[in-house]
């Protein structure tokens, strides 16, 4: 079932949506060579909970962080732990946010000191990914126009989109439905209304889409071993055009 957001419900998710927002900053600000991926995690949840929100992924599903921080290789879902970040790494970070009973979900992927030209160009690609999709969202469009957007975008570039993991509708549930792919046919798929608001979220990879995920179940990699990158907005869909709740200006 498809649950479309009053203007109220809307703003209550942006405000869910800045919490995260701020974390984003504040963790932008400390990734550098020698950081452990634990530490980011404390710290995120130290700030979430100032903004009066509750760290949205920890104890779903048994996930025990407020982070999932993916270096490298790793899709989504990674783990915090001991793990230090090194020059050169990229590093995703994904944050979810409840607040006012509402849902807030975003995720950035960011460079650590000096990384390669590869690294350089895949990160560029997958956030202006993440955008042209969202210039998709326009009332009456078919929820396929945004994934067709990302998958011909991705591809023209000479990389993958990962099939096995998508986005989704957001709101009072962290999930919700429509799912959300970054591959698809344009002009297929429901047609988008006002008030729906979705977690648009390419994973872009160097090689193969194909993935597979660890044995501490949750760690998601690339099949090739080669680089992945993950952008993701929340956005509502509304007659003026897609407002990003999760927007940093």
């Amino acid at each position: 079932m498809i649950y479309l957001k009053s203007q109220d419900e809307i703003e209550k998710m942006r405000l869910a949506n800045q919490a995260v927002v701020k974390v984003m900053r504040e963790i932008r600000e400390l990734i550098k060579p020698g950081v452990t991926t634990l530490e980011l995690d404390k710290i995120a949840e130290a700030i979430v909970i100032k903004e009066g929100g509750k760290p949205a992924f920890k104890g779903y599903r048994g996930f025990a962080h407020t982070l999932c921080v993916s270096i490298n290789d790793e899709v989504v879902h990674g783990i915090p732990g001991k793990r230090f970040l090194k020059d050169g790494d990229i590093v995703s970070i994904d944050c979810g946010v409840i607040k006012s009973g509402f849902y807030g979900d975003h995720a950035w992927t960011f460079p650590v000191g000096q990384v390669s030209e590869e690294a350089k160009k895949i990160l560029e690609v997958g956030e202006k990914s993440l955008y042209l999709g969202i210039e998709q969202m326009q009332v009456d469009n078919r929820l396929f126009d945004i994934s067709a957007a990302v998958q011909s975008y991705v591809e023209q570039e000479g990389f993958s989109v990962v099939r096995d993991f998508v986005g989704h509708g957001i709101g009072k549930e962290l999930h919700e439905e429509p799912q959300l792919p970054n591959f698809g046919t344009r002009g297929t798929g429901m047609r988008l209304k006002a008030g729906l608001v979705l977690a648009l979220e390419p994973m872009v990879n160097a090689g193969t889409y194909d993935v597979l995920t660890l044995e501490d179940g949750w760690t998601v990699i690339t099949k090739d071993g080669k680089l992945s990158v993950h952008f993701e907005h929340s956005v509502a869909i509304t007659k003026e055009g897609p407002d990003i709740l999760s927007r940093w200006e």
